[in-house]
């Protein structure tokens, strides 16, 4: 009349419904870095695209870039002789109005002239000048780095 006790023990039978493993406490951080190694391509290939403005044909110097730390006030001029102040259009005639309520530096702000290789010096000339007589007295022309 004995009973057998050996399947009772680790080797036996399981009751319904408990786990063979305890809960798992860790969050599994794969499927989060592949998530986050998505988003950082996607923005690797966005970025660029946002920072584009008005499409120019600048000349190009042996002169090297310019270390800035915030988004110079720019001055552009296309093909046409179109005037963009930070890639709005603009007339000749508005311009020092409105240059002055983009500078927020006022008269000791840089203003960046960027002006298309097609259009002619004398209009490029016409609109630095406009900015000088304004008073703004760190006017630079901005051209692309030789190809070598």
């Amino acid at each position: 009349m004995g009973a057998s006790l050996a399947g009772a023990g680790k080797g036996g039978r399981r009751k319904r419904g408990v786990p063979r493993y305890g809960a798992m406490a860790e969050i599994n951080m794969t499927p989060f870095i592949d998530v986050m190694l998505v988003l950082l391509i996607i923005f690797m290939v966005a970025a660029p695209l946002l920072a584009t403005g008005v499409p120019i044909d600048l000349p190009e110097t042996k002169a090297a870039a310019l270390n800035i730390d915030q988004k110079p006030v720019s001055v552009a001029i296309d093909e046409k002789g179109d005037v963009f102040l930070m890639d709005q259009p603009v007339r000749v005639d508005e311009l020092v109005a409105r240059l002055q309520a983009a500078a927020k530096a006022g008269f000791d702000e840089r203003i960046y002239v960027r002006g298309s290789r097609a259009v002619s010096y004398g209009r490029v000339a016409e609109v630095m000048s406009l900015i000088t007589a304004a008073g703004y007295k760190k006017v630079a022309l901005v051209t692309e780095q030789e190809k070598r």
